[in-house]
């Protein structure tokens, strides 16, 4: 067994490594206009390169999975951590937008390998524990952010072209990574025995991968509209337009922080269906009140509701008695990952159609279908 103090420090050691994923895609995401200016890119030219990350995302969804099952979620997580902070410094150095493009196609393949190996990592932690505790990583997750996106505006107030700001980011993983991968959790949690590699959702999964779905849907629109939302809709000063999402973003990061003990008293079932809820009465009444006060307080509501529904569903499949942590974790988030895609256009075309607020509004029925999936799962996760 495991003594108290080994399983506290494998709790540290991941959570150090999501932390480190965090704060690099941060890091990229805050410094893509100065790499849009360097390059020379149009809005359009540059909303083509960007999809290039998701492809690559998309590509190693069914590849990390193999790669956990079959070499272990320890050893995935490293080599994707040292890609990825290598990555970074790539995408500073590029100097053509074909070259950008293919650095950042790598970079979500990396991004992608450690999602899948560190989730499963936290699985691992998890049943050490015996009780819940995948949101307080993902909140990990969301600090890192934070951290990110902060050191990435004391960059560029400084000047600090991103290739140089990328090599300090590097430095700082690579001294994460010798400090947390050797207290890595070793063998993973297994299936039963000859678990396939690969299988078709079952009712269950695909009920999961629904419900992570529609939250990641509603997790895209916030963070690709939610500045939008506030400069057209709610007409809100330049200075304030990014205060939807920076409540958006608060509520969600700390709401992981206590998601784990909700959890653990009133099970994943009730939950996420109040999850569901919070997330459409948020949005409605950023819908319905199109104000400055109500649209912050309806999307602090929806980062409240957000928060816990993706780290839930990954903890639940990750107790698959039929597929190991990494495959199952990798066919939920195969499901859910194209809400994340769907959102941010869904938006636009119906915005085009109609009108932003009637976008929201739909986005808004997916917290309520969010709660209805929920009424389709097992309770004992």
């Amino acid at each position: 067994m495991t003594s108290i103090t080994s399983n506290r420090t494998h709790r540290i050691a991941v959570s150090a490594f999501f932390f480190l994923f965090g704060f690099v895609f941060a890091s990229w995401a805050s410094r893509i206009p100065a790499i849009q200016f360097k390059l020379g890119l149009s809005e359009t030219e540059l909303g083509l390169v960007l999809f290039s990350l998701p492809v690559g995302l998309l590509v190693s969804l069914p590849i990390s999975g193999w790669l956990v099952a079959k070499k272990g979620s320890k050893t995935v997580a490293c080599i994707a951590a040292v890609i990825y902070g290598l990555g970074l410094v790539t995408l500073g150095l590029a100097s053509t937008k074909f070259q950008l493009m293919a650095a950042l196609f790598a970079f979500g393949l990396a991004g992608n390998m450690g999602n899948i190996s560190f989730n499963t990592q936290a699985v691992n932690v998890e049943a050490l524990y015996k009780r819940t505790i995948m949101a307080s990583f993902h909140g990990v997750w969301s600090l890192a952010g934070f951290s990110g996106a902060a050191l990435g505006t004391f960059m560029t107030g400084l000047g600090v072209v991103p290739t140089y700001h990328f090599l300090v980011v590097n430095a700082i993983a690579i001294a994460i990574f010798f400090a947390a991968s050797r207290f890595l959790v070793t063998n993973d949690l297994k299936a039963k025995e000859n678990a396939p590699l690969f299988v078709m959702p079952n009712k269950s999964f695909l009920t999961l991968g629904l419900i992570a779905f529609c939250s990641m849907l509603c997790e895209g629109a916030m963070f690709d509209w939610s500045g939008i939302y506030f400069k057209k809709v709610v007409m809100a000063k330049p200075s304030l337009v990014g205060a939807g999402y920076t409540a958006f973003m608060c509520t969600m990061a700390i709401s992981r922080f206590v998601a784990d003990y909700f959890t653990s008293r009133f099970g994943f079932k009730r939950v996420v269906q109040v999850s569901g809820l919070i997330i459409m009465s948020g949005l409605l009444i950023a819908v319905i009140f199109p104000t400055f006060y109500p649209s912050v307080a309806g999307f602090l509501l929806v980062g409240v509701g957000v928060s816990s529904i993706v780290p839930l569903v990954y903890s639940a499949a990750g107790k698959s008695k039929i597929l190991s942590p990494g495959i199952a974790l990798a066919s939920v988030s195969t499901i859910s990952f194209f809400g994340f895609l769907i959102g941010p256009p869904l938006i636009g075309v119906l915005a085009g159609i109609s009108s932003l607020r009637l976008s929201f509004a739909v986005i808004a029925f997916m917290g309520l279908c969010v709660s209805i999936l929920a009424t389709m799962t097992k309770e004992n996760y």
